[in-house]
């Protein structure tokens, strides 16, 4: 068996230590949580070295890019239908224009690729060897990106949805550019449409829970965000 080609105990390893850290940073407080952060950044960085399978393998590349963009042009579709009926509902919160938005959610937009290379090239690549459907990975994959945003009735669903669909069009382009992109558009216009006393600000477990709408304005949700998968 080659290096590329871990055996099933090590992928089942590989993702149930990096996830159940995950977790454990989502439910705990701080200072514990800030040391569970770097744990799981630091477990999560070296299996990813250690088991490298390549550029290509993880959708780091330029084949498909062009033929993938068409996902940026219906996130910025479904963005602007967003903007329009929260413009209606007077529940838009956008101060500014390109400019504005690029200085209050630049960190958002990194944390995106972030995720994305969570879900699909450590994650996805991983279930898609241990479970022989590939939709069956793609919705795996999903399950765990949702459960992961427990308990915001705005992302759980929001996530699921995104997930299987991001899992089903990696698949089929291999290529992450264009997913981190439209997560990174679909993200901010969820901080953006929605008030924070109803998402939160975007927090999810233990932070959603001790989220108190009376502390937190709806200001750009990196600014309210604690260290999350």
């Amino acid at each position: 068996m080659s290096r590329h080609t871990p055996g099933k105990r090590r992928d089942l390893l590989e993702i149930f230590i990096p996830y159940a850290l995950i977790l454990g940073v989502i439910w705990t407080p701080r200072p514990i949580q800030t040391w569970l952060w770097i744990i799981a950044a630091v477990v999560v960085v070296l299996i990813t070295v250690f088991s490298w399978p390549g550029l290509d393998a993880v959708g780091l590349r330029r084949k498909n890019f062009l033929r993938s963009l068409w996902i940026v042009g219906a996130a910025m579709v479904a963005a602007t239908m967003a903007v329009a009926l929260a413009g209606h509902l007077r529940t838009l919160y956008l101060h500014g224009g390109p400019v504005w938005l690029v200085e209050n959610y630049w960190a958002y937009a990194i944390w995106s690729f972030a995720q994305q290379f969570l879900l699909q090239c450590f994650f996805l690549v991983r279930l898609l060897r241990l479970i022989p459907r590939k939709w069956l990975a793609a919705l795996a994959a999903a399950a765990m990106f949702s459960a992961a945003h427990i308990p915001s009735l705005v992302l759980i669903p929001a996530t699921i949805v995104w997930g299987f669909a991001a899992c089903l069009l990696f698949i089929r382009y291999r290529n992450l550019y264009p997913l981190a992109i439209a997560h990174a558009i679909l993200g901010i216009t969820i901080a953006i449409t929605i008030p924070g006393a109803v998402d939160h600000n975007m927090r999810v477990g233990l932070g959603y829970l001790r989220f108190n709408p009376r502390y937190h304005r709806h200001h750009p949700l990196w600014m309210h965000r604690s260290p999350q998968p």
